[in-house]
Protein backbone atom coordinates (compact mmCIF):
# COMPACT_ATOMS: atom_id res chain seq x y z
CA UNK A 1 0.00 0.00 0.00
CA UNK A 2 2.57 2.53 0.66
CA UNK A 3 4.53 1.56 -2.56
CA UNK A 4 0.83 1.92 -4.00
CA UNK A 5 0.73 5.88 -2.34
CA UNK A 6 4.39 6.81 -3.30
CA UNK A 7 3.53 5.94 -7.01
CA UNK A 8 0.20 8.15 -7.29
CA UNK A 9 2.51 10.95 -5.79
CA UNK A 10 4.41 10.70 -8.51
CA UNK A 11 2.35 10.58 -11.18
CA UNK A 12 -0.40 12.84 -10.05
CA UNK A 13 -0.36 16.62 -9.69
CA UNK A 14 0.40 18.13 -6.44
CA UNK A 15 -3.01 19.54 -6.26
CA UNK A 16 -4.54 16.31 -6.93
CA UNK A 17 -2.66 14.84 -4.49
CA UNK A 18 -4.00 17.53 -1.79
CA UNK A 19 -7.08 17.18 -2.73
CA UNK A 20 -7.44 13.14 -2.28
CA UNK A 21 -5.72 14.09 1.19
CA UNK A 22 -7.97 16.35 1.98
CA UNK A 23 -11.06 13.66 0.96
CA UNK A 24 -9.77 10.98 3.03
CA UNK A 25 -9.50 13.21 6.32
CA UNK A 26 -12.99 13.88 5.84
CA UNK A 27 -13.93 10.92 5.80
CA UNK A 28 -11.78 9.45 8.35
CA UNK A 29 -13.20 12.29 10.94
CA UNK A 30 -16.93 11.21 9.55
CA UNK A 31 -17.10 8.85 12.99
CA UNK A 32 -15.85 11.64 15.19
CA UNK A 33 -19.01 13.58 14.33
CA UNK A 34 -22.02 12.09 15.82
CA UNK A 35 -20.49 11.76 19.24
CA UNK A 36 -18.82 15.29 19.22
CA UNK A 37 -22.09 16.98 18.43
CA UNK A 38 -24.72 14.89 20.54
CA UNK A 39 -22.95 13.39 23.28
CA UNK A 40 -24.05 15.25 26.25
CA UNK A 41 -20.92 16.66 27.41
CA UNK A 42 -20.61 18.44 24.20
CA UNK A 43 -23.68 19.61 23.74
CA UNK A 44 -23.48 21.15 27.62
CA UNK A 45 -20.41 22.68 26.40
CA UNK A 46 -21.48 24.36 23.18
CA UNK A 47 -24.64 25.76 25.37
CA UNK A 48 -22.37 27.08 27.98
CA UNK A 49 -20.07 28.47 24.81
CA UNK A 50 -23.29 29.77 23.26
CA UNK A 51 -22.67 32.76 26.07
CA UNK A 52 -19.29 33.45 25.58
CA UNK A 53 -19.68 34.48 21.97
CA UNK A 54 -18.78 38.12 21.68
CA UNK A 55 -18.73 38.64 25.36
CA UNK A 56 -15.29 40.99 25.03
CA UNK A 57 -15.99 42.94 22.10
CA UNK A 58 -14.22 45.69 21.26
CA UNK A 59 -11.35 44.64 23.85
CA UNK A 60 -7.83 43.60 24.14
CA UNK A 61 -6.29 40.01 24.69
CA UNK A 62 -2.59 38.89 25.20
CA UNK A 63 -2.10 35.16 24.52
CA UNK A 64 0.57 33.73 26.31
CA UNK A 65 2.91 31.25 24.87
CA UNK A 66 6.13 29.48 26.95
CA UNK A 67 9.00 30.27 25.20
CA UNK A 68 11.93 31.19 27.39
CA UNK A 69 11.63 34.68 26.44
CA UNK A 70 8.82 35.24 29.14
CA UNK A 71 11.81 35.57 31.51
CA UNK A 72 12.54 38.70 29.22
CA UNK A 73 9.28 40.00 29.81
CA UNK A 74 7.47 41.66 32.72
CA UNK A 75 4.41 39.90 33.63
CA UNK A 76 3.37 42.02 36.05
CA UNK A 77 2.23 44.60 33.58
CA UNK A 78 -0.42 41.63 32.54
CA UNK A 79 -2.81 41.76 35.99
CA UNK A 80 -5.25 43.65 34.74
CA UNK A 81 -5.29 42.37 31.66
CA UNK A 82 -7.35 39.60 29.98
CA UNK A 83 -4.81 36.76 29.03
CA UNK A 84 -5.20 33.45 27.55
CA UNK A 85 -2.75 31.07 29.14
CA UNK A 86 -1.85 27.55 28.04
CA UNK A 87 -0.29 24.10 28.42
CA UNK A 88 1.49 24.40 31.57
CA UNK A 89 1.88 28.44 32.39
CA UNK A 90 0.42 27.69 35.53
CA UNK A 91 3.92 26.87 36.78
CA UNK A 92 4.18 30.55 37.09
CA UNK A 93 1.05 31.64 38.86
CA UNK A 94 2.98 31.41 41.98
CA UNK A 95 5.54 33.72 41.26
CA UNK A 96 3.45 36.16 39.68
CA UNK A 97 0.72 36.03 42.32
CA UNK A 98 -1.78 35.95 39.48
CA UNK A 99 -3.42 33.65 37.05
CA UNK A 100 -4.58 34.24 33.94
CA UNK A 101 -8.58 34.76 32.46
CA UNK A 102 -8.75 31.75 30.86
CA UNK A 103 -6.76 28.41 30.71
CA UNK A 104 -6.41 26.61 27.16
CA UNK A 105 -4.78 22.61 26.61
CA UNK A 106 -5.32 20.53 23.51
CA UNK A 107 -2.46 18.41 23.37
CA UNK A 108 -3.00 15.19 24.67
CA UNK A 109 0.41 14.03 26.04
CA UNK A 110 0.16 17.65 28.46
CA UNK A 111 -3.43 16.67 29.63
CA UNK A 112 -2.93 13.21 30.38
CA UNK A 113 0.63 14.06 32.32
CA UNK A 114 -0.97 17.09 33.77
CA UNK A 115 -4.50 16.22 34.33
CA UNK A 116 -4.72 16.71 38.36
CA UNK A 117 -2.99 20.19 38.04
CA UNK A 118 -5.31 21.05 35.09
CA UNK A 119 -8.59 19.96 37.19
CA UNK A 120 -7.34 21.88 40.16
CA UNK A 121 -6.96 25.45 38.29
CA UNK A 122 -9.94 27.58 39.30
CA UNK A 123 -10.04 29.62 35.98
CA UNK A 124 -12.60 28.55 32.67
CA UNK A 125 -10.22 26.24 30.86
CA UNK A 126 -10.39 25.11 27.39
CA UNK A 127 -10.00 21.38 26.36
CA UNK A 128 -9.55 18.98 23.56
CA UNK A 129 -12.87 17.07 23.57
CA UNK A 130 -10.24 13.81 23.41
CA UNK A 131 -9.37 14.94 27.04
CA UNK A 132 -13.12 13.47 28.22
CA UNK A 133 -11.93 10.18 29.73
CA UNK A 134 -9.31 12.03 31.49
CA UNK A 135 -10.83 15.12 32.93
CA UNK A 136 -13.98 14.96 35.17
CA UNK A 137 -16.46 17.20 33.50
CA UNK A 138 -17.35 20.69 35.90
CA UNK A 139 -18.49 23.85 35.27
CA UNK A 140 -15.52 25.86 34.27
CA UNK A 141 -14.65 23.45 31.77
CA UNK A 142 -15.28 23.00 27.78
CA UNK A 143 -14.44 20.60 25.83
CA UNK A 144 -13.39 21.52 22.37
CA UNK A 145 -14.25 19.56 19.26
CA UNK A 146 -10.35 20.09 17.39
CA UNK A 147 -9.07 17.91 15.14
CA UNK A 148 -5.59 17.29 13.49
CA UNK A 149 -6.49 17.66 10.63
CA UNK A 150 -8.81 19.73 7.73
CA UNK A 151 -7.36 23.39 7.81
CA UNK A 152 -9.72 26.37 8.41
CA UNK A 153 -9.70 29.32 10.79
CA UNK A 154 -13.06 28.76 12.82
CA UNK A 155 -14.77 31.60 14.01
CA UNK A 156 -17.46 29.64 16.22
CA UNK A 157 -15.65 27.32 18.20
CA UNK A 158 -18.69 25.82 19.36
CA UNK A 159 -18.03 23.46 16.01
CA UNK A 160 -14.67 21.85 14.31
CA UNK A 161 -11.65 23.84 15.14
CA UNK A 162 -8.50 22.37 13.67
CA UNK A 163 -5.58 22.61 15.87
CA UNK A 164 -2.59 23.76 13.35
CA UNK A 165 0.13 22.06 14.86
CA UNK A 166 -0.27 24.85 18.26
CA UNK A 167 -2.18 25.05 20.59
CA UNK A 168 -1.46 29.33 19.80
CA UNK A 169 -3.72 28.73 16.96
CA UNK A 170 -6.45 27.30 18.94
CA UNK A 171 -6.00 30.31 20.97
CA UNK A 172 -6.36 32.34 19.09
CA UNK A 173 -9.33 31.06 17.19
CA UNK A 174 -10.81 31.08 20.94
CA UNK A 175 -10.00 34.89 21.32
CA UNK A 176 -11.96 35.50 17.85
CA UNK A 177 -15.09 33.85 18.90
CA UNK A 178 -14.99 35.79 22.41
CA UNK A 179 -14.73 39.18 20.48
CA UNK A 180 -11.57 40.56 21.47
CA UNK A 181 -10.74 43.31 19.01
CA UNK A 182 -6.86 43.26 19.49
CA UNK A 183 -4.62 39.88 20.25
CA UNK A 184 -1.21 40.64 21.22
CA UNK A 185 0.90 37.08 21.77
CA UNK A 186 3.77 37.28 23.94
CA UNK A 187 6.40 33.92 24.82
CA UNK A 188 5.45 32.43 21.08
CA UNK A 189 9.47 32.33 20.48
CA UNK A 190 8.63 30.26 17.76
CA UNK A 191 12.19 28.32 18.44
CA UNK A 192 13.18 25.39 19.58
CA UNK A 193 16.43 24.07 20.51
CA UNK A 194 15.65 20.89 20.38
CA UNK A 195 15.27 19.33 16.73
CA UNK A 196 14.00 16.00 14.80
CA UNK A 197 11.62 15.05 12.60
CA UNK A 198 8.04 17.26 13.30
CA UNK A 199 5.30 15.98 15.60
CA UNK A 200 7.41 13.31 17.18
CA UNK A 201 7.21 11.94 20.64
CA UNK A 202 9.95 11.95 22.90
CA UNK A 203 10.87 12.02 26.74
CA UNK A 204 12.94 14.35 27.91
CA UNK A 205 16.22 14.02 29.31
CA UNK A 206 17.05 16.60 31.57
CA UNK A 207 16.69 20.38 31.82
CA UNK A 208 13.77 21.56 29.06
CA UNK A 209 15.46 24.50 27.04
CA UNK A 210 12.59 25.48 25.12
CA UNK A 211 10.23 26.57 27.91
CA UNK A 212 10.37 29.91 30.56
CA UNK A 213 11.24 26.82 33.21
CA UNK A 214 13.82 24.24 32.56
CA UNK A 215 10.51 21.92 34.49
CA UNK A 216 8.11 22.65 32.00
CA UNK A 217 8.72 19.52 30.16
CA UNK A 218 11.77 18.15 32.46
CA UNK A 219 13.36 15.12 33.25
CA UNK A 220 11.24 12.15 32.45
CA UNK A 221 8.31 14.16 30.50
CA UNK A 222 6.89 13.03 26.70
CA UNK A 223 6.39 15.32 24.46
CA UNK A 224 5.99 15.83 20.71
CA UNK A 225 8.46 17.94 18.55
CA UNK A 226 7.08 20.98 17.18
CA UNK A 227 6.38 21.16 13.34
CA UNK A 228 7.01 24.98 12.41
CA UNK A 229 6.31 24.70 8.76
CA UNK A 230 2.35 23.88 9.80
CA UNK A 231 2.00 26.60 12.97
CA UNK A 232 3.04 28.93 10.32
CA UNK A 233 0.87 27.96 7.77
CA UNK A 234 -2.04 28.39 10.22
CA UNK A 235 -0.99 31.52 11.71
CA UNK A 236 -0.98 33.14 8.20
CA UNK A 237 -4.92 31.68 8.54
CA UNK A 238 -4.90 33.55 11.66
CA UNK A 239 -4.17 36.90 9.91
CA UNK A 240 -6.86 36.54 7.13
CA UNK A 241 -9.18 35.60 9.66
CA UNK A 242 -8.93 38.40 11.60
CA UNK A 243 -7.99 41.30 9.45
CA UNK A 244 -10.80 40.14 6.94
CA UNK A 245 -12.95 41.06 10.37
CA UNK A 246 -11.47 44.88 11.19
CA UNK A 247 -9.08 42.77 13.84
CA UNK A 248 -6.14 42.98 14.40
CA UNK A 249 -3.05 40.19 16.04
CA UNK A 250 0.40 41.74 16.73
CA UNK A 251 3.10 39.91 17.86
CA UNK A 252 5.58 41.53 21.14
CA UNK A 253 7.16 38.48 22.39
CA UNK A 254 10.60 39.81 22.76
CA UNK A 255 13.43 37.89 20.50
CA UNK A 256 10.63 35.87 18.93
CA UNK A 257 11.50 34.19 15.55
CA UNK A 258 7.85 34.25 14.22
CA UNK A 259 7.25 36.71 11.05
CA UNK A 260 3.63 35.90 10.24
CA UNK A 261 2.49 38.81 12.65
CA UNK A 262 3.32 42.96 12.78
CA UNK A 263 5.52 43.24 15.61
CA UNK A 264 5.50 45.56 18.58
CA UNK A 265 7.49 46.34 21.68
CA UNK A 266 5.50 44.94 24.61
CA UNK A 267 6.21 47.66 27.26
CA UNK A 268 4.66 50.26 24.32
CA UNK A 269 1.53 48.70 25.15
CA UNK A 270 0.81 49.61 28.45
Amino acid sequence: MNAFKTRLKQVLPPAVVHSLGDARDSIARLKELPDATFNPLRRDTVSRLSKLKDQYRGQRCFIIGNGPSLRNTDMSKLRHEYTIGMNRIYLMFPELGFSTTFFLSVNDLVIEQCASDIQQLTVPKFVSWRSRGVLKPAEDLYFLYTTYTGPKFAKDVRQRVWEGATVTYVALQLAFYMGFQKVILIGVDHNFVTQGKPNTTVTSQGDDPNHFAPGYFGKGFRWQLPDLDTSERSYAMARKGYESAGRQVVDATVGGKLTVFPKVDYNSLF
